[in-house]
């Protein structure tokens, strides 16, 4: 099953359906919040910012059951020859829209699911679930792995760790786009009540602190939590004072990396060094910003001030923000890399990529991390 947006309101059914068929659970990144992260059916996201165990299902399957999505990437979808597809899709004009497919259903995905779950025949002892299951013990195991405490620069994987630790079961988490989107699909887990939003289908590079600000109008009694990058966040950081003026107790955890980072990889991963993406030192201080405003502001260069200080965000009776330097040199590395993205990387690195020997050394750490875990 690859669940979207569209089933949001439906997880109940499509967790019902998922036992019933013995099915795993693929989920695009603004349907992140279908299902629990942690449910034993699913395999976490699909594409650029997913899983292994995701990619490779695609690459497996025989059916793929589409609910309420209109996943764009189409590169991570089956072959069509070796795959038949349902789909169940609530507009019409996109019903086959991403990939050729054999049973389109026009409907919402919770009514469709639950007419369809009386017509199923019960799969039981399924050790095609079985071994995704375990694929996916072991992804988490590697993920946990880079939420290392003892990195210096600080590990952005480690700042979302303790955002996921320590917000609320009901937490409404907003995102930029960027390498932050990264760090959020595999570090903030859903369970709960939790939700998680962001520029999905048009990848707009700021709009988690707007998000936010919408959330907490929409949900006085809900915290919310903006994930935003430092370039997202210079774009609109006047915002935060609509929040302070406004009283919307918001919280913005900034992922300080001093540079336009996706933008970065992109230049790296077509073949190039980087070009024009990183800003000259010192980073900004954004907390000051914050402060200003009547708000509570702290900046963060250590690993070991990162719990306390989001912490104190959190429990802070107003608006609030914390901007954390974190590493520059983190790649947010596909689930699986293709042999053109590793060539691409080398090419990139031989051109003259100008920091190759910060970004190979946390390379090197990464896997000897994922190793020792």
């Amino acid at each position: 099953m690859l669940v979207g947006q569209g089933a949001l309101h439906a997880r109940e059914e499509v967790l019902a359906v998922a036992e019933a068929l013995g099915a795993p659970v693929v989920k695009t990144l603004p349907g992140k919040a279908v299902v629990p992260d942690d449910s034993p059916y699913t395999t976490g996201g699909l594409g650029l910012l997913g899983t292994r165990p995701s990619e490779e299902l695609m690459d497996e399957a025989d059916v793929l059951f589409m609910v309420g999505t209109n996943f764009p990437y189409s590169k991570f979808l089956p072959e069509v020859r070796d795959t038949r597809v349902v789909q169940f899709e609530a507009d019409p004009t996109r019903a086959g829209a991403r990939i050729a497919t054999d049973v389109p259903v026009v409907c919402d995905a919770k009514e469709g699911l639950r007419a369809l779950l009386p017509l199923l025949a019960r799969r039981d002892g399924n050790g095609h679930l079985a071994k995704y299951q375990k694929m996916m013990a072991k992804w988490r195991s590697d993920m946990e792995a880079l939420e290392n405490p003892d990195r210096h620069p600080i590990a952005p994987q480690y700042v979302m760790s303790i955002i996921d630790e320590l917000a609320a079961e009901d937490a409404i988490m907003t995102c930029d786009s960027g390498t932050i989107a990264t760090w959020a699909a595999r570090h903030w887990t859903i369970r709960g009540g939790r939700e998680f939003y962001l520029s999905g289908t048009l990848a707009t590079m700021a709009p988690g602190l707007p998000y936010a600000i919408a959330m907490q109008h929409a949900f006085p009694g809900r915290q919310v939590i903006a994930y935003v990058g430092d370039g997202g966040f210079s774009m609109l950081m006047a915002e935060f004072l609509t929040a302070v003026q406004h009283r919307l107790p918001i919280k913005v955890v900034i992922n300080n990396n001093n540079s336009l980072g996706q933008i970065l990889w992109e230049q790296m991963v077509l073949g190039y060094p980087e070009h024009g993406v990183r800003y000259a030192q010192p980073e900004a201080d954004f907390s000051a910003w914050a402060r200003s405003c009547g708000g509570f502001g702290a900046k963060v260069t250590k690993s070991e001030d990162v719990a306390h200080a989001i912490g104190q965000a959190l429990s802070h009776d107003g608006p609030a923000l914390v901007d954390v330097d974190v590493n520059p040199n983190e790649p947010p590395m596909p689930g699986k890399v293709s042999y053109d993205q590793a060539k691409s990387f080398a090419q990139a690195f031989l051109k003259g990529q100008p920091h190759k020997a910060a970004i190979a050394t946390t390379l090197f750490k990464d896997r000897i991390q994922k190793l020792s875990d």
